[in-house]
């Protein structure tokens, strides 16, 4: 009976005993080696798979490695990779005429998918193609061989009543079929209103996807729509899972004394935080001190490591969001608010623990040596950049004018980053001015004005301060070898390169490159730019011109801070891929074992992509409601006039840039001074077959407001005059 029972014991719930099977790079190594697919059976015997228990895991294994596109299962019940099959692992992006790309999980050059084939599938599925050659363009083409993943679960678009049949037609444009809802399933949603499906069966060749109602918003225009719109669209988790609100509860709200210990106490430090006038969560202090002929600088970072613990649900959920979302009136966080905008945040006057760059920098803004630590802070203020701007300008400090260690502290801020300014500018990193705008809104919620939002020095010194810390942790990392995501930024691909040329000719700007551009190039350009009436355009273009940074477990450097090694550790409350530097440095500063270590090289990479995808995903949610926002409030200046510039031209007429806001809308070719209008794409003009009219990229032009569409967030303009 007593063996019986321990035999039950050893069994898990779902009935294997504990046993081991070959891991997954175990088996592609046997696949990579035999010439052919194998079946099951021939794996078992190359890896010598003997118990019944351990055979079971490795048919799950398999398994799973075919759903997840590691493996390929044929016909004949063999399994085979799929780059020995010429197939192609990747993500779906589509575009909104209706063609569509897959993007290779390895890296490779993209796989062109035609209008026919991109009805099986819709934006963001992760698939199996299959290359089937190469269009006149060159571009290798495929067809959609498996669906892997689908990405979109629900689509929120308007609802539409046509002929007896219910359609919702996707707000975003990438996803271009609409998804049936058989009339028994429309939740009482009325034609106009904003909608979410949920997809009950995805597409195929014969038929759109098919779906059933489960959330109605309510109508487009609606204040706070734009945002609501964005987070289902873009597929963003805002409601917390159970039991992960409580957990970060659980952590409490001060910091108990026994956590202190072991801690270096940075308490007498006037350590300072300096943020916008509206930031929540305070994830980043700042203290220099002048010393001789160097600096003392220390970057102290929240500590969230010390409460998310890797397992736990607080863990999960960080990870399934991978970063925080910022809209205009609401932020969607990483970690509940308790975390985030309590016991973590750097509150002034109160205990908090911390993870501490400390570095010594020369006259030359040079790092000389450096150490992390882990520490316990108070911060002795919460400044914003507009405070400390103008202290920089009238010498008071608003608040704190009689605190003379937090001036002190000021000052050796200002003159450090003169310093700092000057190595940047010997690196040549490139220095991309641009004017953000905010917006103004009423009680209701509607956008009332957009308001500018320069940067000053004090935006400047902590972006400084924040990128030697960021910095000195790849460095540390790569010293010892530990998985962990830095933050890689490719050179501009060639591709864009040859536009870019094309485009600054055009403007009469010197291209300061022949072959491999560097980035010091770019910022001799930008210095060319500087003051020019077309600067905001130009800087736009240099922008669009370079690569996406992402996170990987290869460090290759960062071309636009013209860095070797770059990571990101200074925001940890809203970012997961600085919570893994940060478990990585805790690692290495309390010297355990490699064993003890939770990521190898496989589960980082899986990390970083999924980190790239969410932090694009992000970017783009924001950009989304901020062109939502804009559409809105001109929605409500139809007929006004505004002053602005061509920012492009294309065959279909121009696209004009406001002075105010930085609004682009169309001004359509048959809008433009009565005559025949011929496109030049090598210099983009717009020349009048009759009068000889011109316009081109830079030209200054008054324009009315004549329609917006707010749902596919377009604008078009009348053309009133051009100079």
């Amino acid at each position: 009976m007593t063996g019986s029972k321990s035999s039950k014991n050893k069994r898990r719930s779902n009935g294997i005993i504990n046993a081991t099977a070959p891991a997954r790079a175990e088996i592609i190594a046997v696949l990579e080696k035999s010439a052919r697919p194998l079946q099951r059976k021939d794996i078992i015997a190359a890896l010598s798979v003997a118990s019944d228990d351990s055979r079971e895991i490795l048919r799950r294994r398999l398994r799973a490695m075919v759903r997840d596109g590691q493996l390929i299962k044929t016909r004949r019940n063999a399994f085979g990779l799929p780059a020995r099959m010429d197939l192609v692992r990747g993500r779906i992006t589509a575009h909104r005429d209706g063609f569509g790309f897959v993007i290779p999980d390895d890296g490779g050059s993209d796989l062109f998918i035609s209008s026919r084939e991109m009805r099986k599938v819709l934006h963001g599925d992760r698939v199996l193609a299959a290359v089937t050659g190469t269009d006149s363009k060159g571009r290798r083409e495929g067809m959609i061989a498996d669906v892997l993943e689908r990405a979109n679960d629900s689509v929120v678009g308007r609802y539409v009543e046509e002929n007896g049949i219910a359609l919702v037609v996707p707000d975003d444009p990438r996803i271009n079929q609409d998804v049936m809802v058989p009339l028994k399933d429309t939740a009482g949603a009325r034609p106009g209103q904003v909608v979410v499906a949920r997809i009950v069966t995805g597409p195929s060749e014969r038929q759109p996807p098919i779906g059933r109602i489960t959330e109605i918003l309510g109508q487009a225009g609606a204040p706070g729509m734009a945002t609501e719109i964005a987070i289902r669209s873009h597929g963003l988790p805002f409601l917390w899972p159970d039991g992960v609100e409580a957990a970060a509860q659980a952590c409490g709200e001060s910091v108990p004394q026994a956590m202190l210990a072991g801690r270096k106490d940075l308490r007498n430090l006037p350590l300072v935080t300096i943020d916008g006038a509206d930031a929540r969560d305070f994830d980043d202090a700042v203290f220099a001190r002048r010393q001789n002929k160097d600096w003392r600088l220390v970057v102290a970072i929240a500590e969230v490591s010390n409460y998310i613990k890797v397992g736990t649900a607080l863990d999960a959920e960080a990870s399934h969001r991978a970063t925080s979302v910022y809209f205009p009136s609401r932020v969607i966080p990483m970690l509940p608010e308790a975390l985030s905008n309590g016991l973590c945040s750097l509150k002034p006057g109160v205990d908090r623990l911390c993870l501490a760059c400390e570095m010594t920098i020369n006259d030359r803004g040079v790092v000389q040596r450096s150490r992390f630590v882990a520490a316990v802070m108070q911060s002795s203020a919460r400044l914003t950049y507009r405070q400390v701007a103008d202290y920089y300008q009238s010498g008071t400090l608003k608040h704190h004018d009689g605190q003379a260690d937090i001036k002190r502290n000021l000052d050796d801020l200002h003159d450090l980053y003169g310093a700092l300014r000057k190595a940047r500018l010997a690196r040549g990193a490139i220095d991309f001015e641009s004017t953000e705008y905010g917006f103004q809104f009423d009680q209701r919620g509607a956008v009332t004005g957009l308001i500018p939002q320069a940067r000053n020095d004090a935006h400047k010194l902590i972006e400084e301060c924040m990128i030697l810390a960021n910095v000195e942790a790849a460095r540390f990392l790569l010293k010892h070898n530990l998985p962990a995501p830095y933050r890689v930024h490719a050179s501009p691909p060639e591709a864009k390169l040859d536009a870019l040329s094309q485009f600054l000719r055009g403007q009469g700007l010197r291209v300061p490159w022949r072959d491999n551009p560097q980035p010091k190039d770019f910022e001799v350009l930008v210095e060319q730019a500087r003051g020019r009436p077309d600067e905001h355009l130009i800087m736009a273009v240099l922008l669009r011109s370079q690569s996406l940074a992402a996170y990987q477990t290869n460090n290759e450097g960062h071309f636009g801070l013209a860095l070797d090694a770059y990571a990101h550790f200074t925001s940890p409350i809203r970012r997961y891929p600085d919570l893994l530097v940060h478990r990585a440095i805790h690692h290495l500063l309390r010297h355990a074992k490699a064993s003890a270590y939770p990521y190898n090289a496989q589960i980082m990479a899986e990390l970083c992509a999924r980190c790239s995808h969410n932090s694009r995903r992000a970017e783009e949610a924001e950009r989304n409601v901020i062109d939502r926002l804009k559409c809105a409030y001109l929605e409500t200046r139809i007929g006004e006039e505004f002053e602005g510039m061509v920012s492009g031209v294309t065959s279909f007429g121009l696209f004009v840039a406001l002075d105010y806001g930085r609004i682009n809308g169309l001004v359509h070719v048959t809008g433009l001074p009565d005559d025949y209008y011929h496109f030049d794409p090598v210099s983009y003009r717009m020349t009048g077959e009759r009068r000889g009219q011109v316009f081109q990229l830079a030209d200054r032009v008054r324009v009315k407001v004549a329609a917006v569409n707010i749902d596919e967030q377009k604008i078009d303009f009348e053309l009133v005059t051009s100079k």
